[in-house]
C-alpha cells in the first residue's frame, strides 16, 4: 500500500489586516526591518482594534478540514485518522483534534496531536503515511491550526505605540492565524508519498521562539501577577543565524532518505523560501549549497500575503499554491516544515494526483 496526497484545504480567518493598521496600533517599525519581515498583510482571529474572538482555533481547522475533504469527494465519515498539529490549542485539555472530531461528527476515529509548530504538518503525514502502509488506517486527515493573535493583543491593547518596545511590536508584524489541511488516502498504486526525514537539531541551543504562561512552569498565582499573563518571546537574531542551516540540512537529508535528485522536484514549499532575510543569510554563511541553487524558481512560499501562521503555514501554502495551478497532478512536490522553538525540522517528497 501507498500513502497518497489526495486533497488540500485552508481557512483564513476575517479580511486581510494590512500592515498600515499595524502600523496604527502598535507604532512603525524601521524600514529596514519591515522589508526584512516580508509581510504585507495577514490574517486574525480576533478583531485587531478590540481584541474580541471572532473565530478558534478548533472552528478554523475544522472549516480547513471540510475544504480538504471537499476538494477530493471524501465525506467525513470516511476518515479513520485524524492526526492535527499546532502550538496555540484552545484549552490545554482537551485537544483540539478531538474538538476537529466532534465538529466532523465523527463518534469514533483514531486520532493525535503534535505539539510542533511549523514542522508539525509533514511530521503528521509521515506518522498518517506509516499507518496506511501498513493498512491499519484508509483516509487519514493532517491539519495545521494557530490561533495567535490573542497573544499579540495584549501587547498593544490599551498602549499607546510608542510605549511598546521594538522587540514587542515584531511579532505583531510577523504572526498570522490560519489553519490548513491534506487529505491521504492508501491505495495500491505506485507513487505517493516517497519518503521523509525530521530532526530536532537544537538540543544545545536556546529556544529561538518562546509562550510563556498558562502552563505548569510556575505557580498560577505568579502567573497571574505578571505582566502579561502569556508573553511570546521571539529571538530574532537566533532565527536569522540558524534558520538557513536548518533549512539547507532539511531538504538534503529529505532528498536522500526519499532517493529522489532534487533536478526532478517541481515544486518546494519552504515557509520563507523566498524571503530576503533567508536568501540573504544563506548566502553570507556560504549554506547556499547546489541543491538550494537548483530549486531556484521552484520554491513555493506565501508569507508575504499570510504572515508566519505556525503549524498552519505548510497545508497553507500547499493549498494555495495547488488551487493556482502552480502545483498540479504528476508534479513531484517537497515539503519542508521549520520549527524555531527548539530547531526542528521536517520533510517530505510526494507525487502530486
Amino acid at each position: 500500500m501507498r500513502a497518497h496526497v489526495i486533497g488540500t484545504g485552508a481557512h483564513l480567518p476575517g479580511e486581510p489586516i494590512e500592515t498600515a493598521l499595524i502600523e496604527e496600533l502598535a507604532g512603525p517599525l524601521p524600514a529596514e526591518v519591515l522589508d526584512g519581515l516580508s509581510v504585507d498583510r495577514r490574517h486574525w482571529m480576533i478583531d485587531p482594534r478590540t481584541g474580541e474572538h471572532l473565530d478558534s482555533n478548533s472552528g478554523m481547522a475544522h472549516r480547513a478540514a471540510l475544504r480538504a475533504l471537499e476538494s477530493c469527494g471524501v465525506e467525513p465519515g470516511e476518515v479513520d485518522l485524524l492526526v492535527l498539529s499546532t502550538g496555540t490549542p484552545d484549552y490545554p485539555l482537551p485537544q483540539v483534534v478531538n474538538l476537529v472530531q466532534e465538529r466532523l461528527g465523527l463518534r469514533r476515529c483514531a486520532t493525535l496531536e503534535l505539539r510542533s509548530g511549523g514542522a508539525g504538518v509533514v511530521q503528521g503525514m509521515d506518522i498518517a503515511r506509516m499507518y496506511l502502509e501498513r493498512g491499519v488506517h484508509r483516509t487519514a486527515l493532517v491539519i495545521g491550526s494557530e490561533a495567535i493573535s490573542p497573544v499579540l493583543a495584549p501587547v498593544y491593547l490599551g498602549t499607546e505605540p510608542e510605549r511598546i518596545r521594538m522587540r514587542d511590536r515584531m511579532p505583531i508584524y510577523m504572526f498570522g492565524d490560519g489553519a490548513g489541511a491534506v487529505v491521504l488516502r492508501a491505495s495500491e498504486e505506485p507513487g505517493g508519498v516517497l519518503g521523509a526525514a525530521m530532526s530536532a537539531i537544537g538540543g544545545d541551543r536556546p529556544p529561538g521562539i518562546q509562550s510563556i504562561g498558562g502552563g505548569t512552569h510556575a505557580p498560577l498565582r505568579a502567573q497571574q501577577a505578571a505582566r502579561r499573563l502569556v508573553e511570546l518571546k521571539v529571538d530574532v537574531v537566533g532565527a536569522g543565524q540558524f534558520t538557513p542551516a536548518m533549512v539547507v540540512e532539511a531538504i538534503s537529508e529529505t532528498l536522500a532518505s526519499c532517493g529522489v535528485a532534487v533536478d526532478d522536484v517541481d515544486a518546494c514549499v519552504v515557509p520563507e523560501g523566498n524571503v530576503g532575510w533567508l536568501l540573504d543569510s544563506l548566502h553570507a554563511a556560504g549554506l547556499d549549497t547546489p541543491q538550494w541553487q537548483a530549486l531556484d524558481g521552484r520554491i513555493v512560499d506565501s508569507l508575504r500575503t499570510m504572515g508566519a501562521v505556525g503549524s498552519a503555514a505548510v497545508p497553507l501554502f500547499l493549498d494555495e499554491a495547488v488551487r493556482s495551478g502552480r502545483i498540479s497532478a504528476g508534479d513531484r512536490v517537497m515539503l519542508v516544515g521549520i520549527e524555531s522553538t527548539k530547531w526542528i525540522y521536517a520533510g517530505l517528497v510526494f507525487d502530486a494526483r
